[in-house]
């Protein structure tokens, strides 16, 4: 008689069951959300167009022929604060590009296409995220410790942490709580992923289980603009991937994060302290030996098709979007092999 395991919750059994689906969890703000355009074909700087030029062949032809992986799912699910916010349904098909859904790509067609190139077998690409919010106060990992910061001007001011709210006051005086607080859309995005992983057949059809096998996250533009966050950011890293990794019983799971792609090597601004803190833990600066062989950074800068920001979304351009998304699947290939 065959033994039996449990898989997260799922029962599989060992001899006969396939094998459990990877799961790919990718966290962030707008970057990960994703603003590439999809369409016209004839506009530069659309995934039509880039397509039409002989780019990312793998994706089909374009205009209604575009290719679907048979394994890599695409699921998406966004919502705005805590668990208890809602979810609203942004992608739940194959991986591919389907324009009735949504009209724009983030970085998952890179991703899910080099997982598929790779043959990974049955893989889910879960994206939870929504814009414009902050590691250093949005994401705040849970068990993060509020600090004090001094500004240029000379004014302290302490920094909230994990569940305290508001995000700054000044130092010594009682803060009055507003209607948000540090790591709530934390709480929110992790809630939500725990959602589809619990209703996993809705998401992944026929799937018998799953294991988290790795993490992807771009974010750090709304760090970048508040020294305090900016300065903050490697430690507030750290925590996130070892919090992670801990949330999902997933200690070994590969971890890929990509830089904000107007910063350039050598930048002093917050941006510049957002590069520097992605470069300082990937696993081959040897910070963080812990690290080594399992994080990696995405340098993205040389990645950018049209010159802009984050804040702008890299002006709509499907190309700087596909470029990065293959890059940071590249990434964690290499690792997982």
């Amino acid at each position: 008689m065959p033994s039996t395991r449990l898989i997260l919750g799922l029962t599989a059994t060992t001899a006969a069951a396939a094998a459990p689906v990877k799961v790919f969890i990718m966290m962030g703000q707008s970057n990960m959300l994703g603003e590439g355009n999809v369409s016209p074909v004839t506009k530069n700087g659309t995934l039509e167009f880039a397509v039409e030029q002989g780019k990312y062949p793998y994706l089909g032809k374009g205009e209604g022929a575009w290719t679907y992986s048979k394994n890599v799912r695409n699921v998406f699910t966004m919502g705005s604060g805590g668990p208890n916010a809602g979810i609203k349904m942004q992608h739940n098909d194959w991986m591919g590009v389907n324009t009735t859904i949504k009209s724009q790509i983030g970085p998952e067609l890179g991703i899910g296409f080099a997982f598929d190139g790779a043959k990974f077998g049955d893989v889910m690409c879960l994206k939870t995220c929504i814009g414009d919010r902050a590691l250093g106060w949005d994401l705040l990992p849970p068990g993060s410790p509020g600090f004090d910061y001094t500004d240029s001007k000379g004014a302290e001011w302490t920094y909230a942490g994990y569940h305290q709210s508001p995000a700054r006051w000044a130092k010594g005086t009682t803060p009055k709580p507003i209607g948000w607080e540090a790591g709530i859309q934390y709480d929110g995005d992790i809630g939500r992923a725990n959602y589809v992983l619990g209703n996993l057949t809705t998401y992944y059809p026929g799937a018998t289980g799953y294991e988290v096998a790795g993490f992807f996250w771009w974010q750090g533009d709304r760090d970048s603009r508040d020294m305090a966050l900016a300065g903050r950011y490697e430690q507030n890293l750290v925590k996130l991937i070892k919090t992670l990794r801990t949330q999902f019983k997933a200690p070994n799971a590969p971890f890929v994060t990509a830089s904000l792609g107007q910063t350039a090597k050598g930048a002093t601004d917050g941006g510049g302290l957002i590069l520097d803190a992605m470069l300082a833990v990937d696993g081959t600066s040897g910070k963080y030996p812990e690290f080594k062989g399992n994080v990696a950074a995405v340098y993205t800068h040389p990645l950018m098709v049209t010159p802009s920001s984050s804040g702008s979304h890299y002006s709509r351009d499907a190309r700087t979007y596909m470029n990065v998304g293959e890059a940071m699947g590249a990434a964690m290939v290499k690792m997982m092999a």
